[in-house]
């Protein structure tokens, strides 16, 4: 019997989208229940020790279990879902999982660029994002997907972290840094793939220039008022 499954979701959360785009690209249904972060349901915080999406709620033969942490949802969707978004090969498969390690240490530098309290922090911040991005840069291939021609786990984890530069590019201090032909060209090409698209509502970028805008942080002075 196929598992019921329920992916426990926040509008804005990066690491929610690699799970809807993995479970996109695997063709099964799936629902997406949102929550309030700042508001946890009581049934949240019983299902997530860590009190953090996404949660993957998983109904089969009669019982219900709750997985957490992206990463582990991701090899849980892997190995029991069809459609392989893994290489066979162990080294191939091992390196796919470095990266997607590093795409979360990304995620932590934009976190930190954002969060920066002034102007000089700021630019460290974002200097030290800069360099994480020329050496990725350094890790692609032909493309179009991080390993050519097929369409990975690797592929879902960055296409969250590129959505961040379609609002970040408006902002001087914080654009995506100039050259990267590579990661420019594969940023495209994860923008225009629909699983991706499907992973955010439409007012997605709305909502992140708000709650960017509320930060009260260095980045939200340098945004132009809305």
């Amino acid at each position: 019997m196929s598992a019921a499954l329920t992916l426990v979701s926040h509008t804005l959360c990066p690491y929610v989208q690699r799970a809807a785009i993995a479970l996109t690209e695997k063709s099964v249904p799936f629902e997406r229940i949102y929550i309030d972060l700042a508001d946890k349901p009581g049934w949240f915080t019983d299902l997530s020790p860590l009190g953090k999406v996404p949660v993957l709620k998983v109904a089969q033969d009669g019982r219900e279990s709750a997985i957490f942490e992206s990463a582990v949802i991701l090899e849980y969707i892997e190995e029991t879902l069809p459609h392989p978004l893994h290489p066979s090969d162990p080294l191939d498969r091992a390196r796919h999982r470095s990266w997607i390690e590093y795409g979360a240490q990304i995620l932590n530098r934009i976190g930190a660029v954002y969060s920066a309290p002034d102007d000089a922090a700021l630019t460290v911040e974002k200097a030290r994002l800069d360099q994480m991005l020329e050496r990725l840069e350094e890790a692609l291939d032909t493309g179009p997907w991080f390993a050519g021609a097929e369409f990975s786990l690797v592929d879902a984890v960055y296409g969250p972290i590129f959505r961040y530069f379609d609002v970040l590019d408006r902002i001087p201090a914080a654009a995506m840094p100039s050259g990267l032909p590579k990661a420019r060209a594969w940023r495209k090409a994860l923008a225009e793939r629909p699983s991706v698209v499907a992973a955010v509502s439409p007012d997605y970028p709305a909502l992140l220039t708000e709650f960017l805008r509320r930060r009260g942080k260095a980045l939200s002075r340098a945004m132009v008022p809305a």
